[in-house]
């Protein structure tokens, strides 16, 4: 997939509306993680002292990453990180933003580097993050 981007160019997407508790329980028998502070509210509650059941980090690290194959298209990303700097509830929406903050050549391929915050509807980061695609 070719594409023209350029430094400042940006992007947002909502990613989900109303976050089910049904979708972290898909995401964990899809990934073998069945951590029960995202599937037991009760062992949420009682043992570990949280309000009750919240999303797998990694499902909304997925999630984000959307933002950017939908942009630049799969296949093509290079390097992808993020940190959690919120939890994601049941109940949630998310919305990503993508920034465009560079864009260089590097052995003959042009490559974006993007900064991406994902947010929840209270606009509360809750995924921050840099990554980088073949965009040539």
């Amino acid at each position: 997939m070719s594409t023209t981007i350029s430094v400042g160019d940006t992007r947002t997407e909502v990613l989900v509306e109303d976050l089910k508790r049904t979708q972290l329980v898909q995401y964990a028998g899809a990934s073998g993680d069945y951590n029960p502070l995202h599937t037991d509210d009760l062992f949420t509650r009682e043992v570990a002292g949280y309000p009750g059941v919240f999303a797998h980090g990694m499902l909304t690290m997925g999630m984000t990453g959307r933002i950017l194959t939908d942009w630049v298209g799969d296949g093509r990303l290079t390097n992808y990180g993020v940190r959690f700097v919120n939890q994601v509830w049941p109940g949630d929406t998310l919305t990503a933003t993508a920034e465009v903050t560079a864009v260089n050549e590097v052995d003959g391929e042009i490559i974006a580097e993007f900064s991406i915050v994902t947010v929840n509807q209270n606009d509360v980061p809750v995924v921050t993050g840099t990554a980088s695609a073949r965009v040539d």
